[in-house]
């Protein structure tokens, strides 16, 4: 062999052992990368379209379990209620509603005091020292799943109401009960994050 070859070949030995180097850094620094995302929250999200009756529901800094589901459907709309079990007790009774048809929306929502004097109807509502403008109202079919309160299935009356920053108000009615009002927060799909749980 020639000095030039000798040369050549050292030089694509070199060459091999820096790619070599380089890649295991490049992959110990993805699986760095991966574990920091999976430890904050940054892995999997499954869709919440899909969220049912006994998995997890992370939404900001709380955890929920869920204990109960009402899918809906009035014409093209469908959407689901998901009730909420605060498991780090910051108490209040709060549901997740899931819109898939035709648009996909998320709200999270609190239910008023019962003894909150608003009632539905009127073109504009104050509550909690807002002013909401009707939006829409309507009548949908339920089925209930997990939901003791409920029949399984039958017809659920609304007043939607919506006021400033995307605060939302709504009231309904299931079957014959009377008006229930809850207040809600429109939430971007990447403050939710579903575990979903094993199905037996």
């Amino acid at each position: 062999m020639d000095g030039t070859s000798a040369y050549l070949a050292a030089g694509c030995l070199v060459g091999l052992a820096v790619v070599g180097f380089a890649l295991r850094w490049w992959r110990n620094r993805s699986g760095a990368s991966v574990a920091g995302r999976q430890r904050h929250g940054g892995g999997p999200r499954p869709d919440p379209r899909r969220i049912e009756v006994g998995d997890i529901v992370e939404i900001g800094d709380t955890t929920y379990a869920v204990q109960g589901s009402i899918r809906l459907v009035e014409g093209e709309w469908r959407w689901a209620q998901h009730l909420l079990d605060d498991l780090d007790e910051h108490g209040g009774r709060r549901r997740l509603s899931v819109a898939e048809s035709p648009g996909f929306e998320l709200v999270l929502w609190e239910t008023a005091p019962r003894d909150a004097t608003v009632t539905p109807g009127a073109p504009v509502v104050e509550f909690g020292d807002l002013r909401y403008s009707w939006h829409e109202s309507g009548q949908a079919r339920y089925t209930a799943s997990e939901v003791a309160a409920l029949a399984p299935s039958g017809t659920m009356r609304y007043h939607d109401y919506r006021g400033p920053g995307g605060a939302r108000l709504t009231f309904e009615a299931y079957g014959e009960a009377g008006w229930e009002m809850a207040r809600g927060e429109r939430l971007d799909s990447d403050e939710v994050t579903v575990h979903p749980q094993s199905r037996h």
